[in-house]
């Protein structure tokens, strides 16, 4: 499990909210689209005062294994709405405490800067070896995927051209390596200037899959922990999210 803690240092966009009181370490499980603006997230957040965020990226599927089988997390950030309900269902997670923290966009991108055309023409092209999804079954932006190579008619003709990453991190590295000529990503992705993605990509019209609304909820075994609380306030905030809308995705 991979788990990262974030450096104190505040940017410049966004200005610090009144400091919470009582510090502390916050787990966060978060799926892996959101990791990087997480980052930029727990950098503000820990200029606040109120407490520093450790992070563990993974497909939404897996993360909720973990906190399944007992992972000490504090908080989900989901990349859909039906694991942080099933959670609370599940009485793992607060009910108060979910809501819709950012609603990602997809898109089909590859690293060559005229692969991609504007409309996606190139999926029905067959000039391409290998189309990178991440998986289906665990990642929401993999459902996504599947969802608009089925809208589009070419799920099935495609089937031998496609890679499965484990969640949509991996499915970016597959494309960005080369190992993958085309992959269905996030657009936060491409949008990092820590990947320096360049290349060409399609924006895919939202008429082709279902809208990703990505919730957060705070765990039941964190329902007192005053740093996580904290950090779902922040969340909630206008800092928060200026960051994220920045970093490529829609808020409401």
């Amino acid at each position: 499990m991979l788990c990262l803690l974030v450096p104190v240092r505040f940017p410049a966009q966004a200005a610090p909210p009144a400091p919470a009181a009582g510090g502390g370490v916050v787990s966060v499980a978060v799926a892996a689209d959101f990791l990087h603006t997480l980052e930029h997230l727990g950098t503000a957040f820990a200029r606040t005062g109120a407490g520093r965020l450790a992070i563990t990226p993974g497909s939404t599927g897996k993360l909720y294994a973990q906190i399944r089988a007992g992972a000490p997390f504090d908080i989900l950030l989901s990349a859909d709405t039906a694991t942080p309900l099933r959670l609370v269902r599940d009485k793992l997670a607060v009910a108060t405490s979910r809501f819709t923290y950012a609603r990602g966009r997809l898109v089909l991108w590859s690293r060559s800067a005229r692969r991609v055309d504007g409309s996606g023409r190139v999926l029905a092209s067959g000039r391409f070896r290998h189309l990178a999804i991440a998986d289906p079954d665990t990642a929401p932006y993999g459902a996504a995927a599947r969802n608009v190579l089925r809208r589009l008619g070419l799920w099935q003709r495609l089937q031998p051209r496609i890679v499965s990453g484990e969640d949509v991190g991996q499915t970016f590295e597959f494309a960005a390596s080369g190992n993958a000529a085309l992959a269905f990503v996030a657009l936060a992705q491409i949008k990092d200037p820590g990947h320096a993605a360049g290349g060409s990509y399609w924006i895919v019209p939202q008429r082709l899959y279902p809208p990703i609304n990505q919730q957060a909820v705070l765990l039941t075994r964190a329902a007192h922990n005053r740093a996580a609380a904290a950090f779902m306030r922040f969340l909630h905030g206008a800092a928060a999210r200026t960051i994220i809308r920045q970093d490529g995705y829609g808020t409401d």
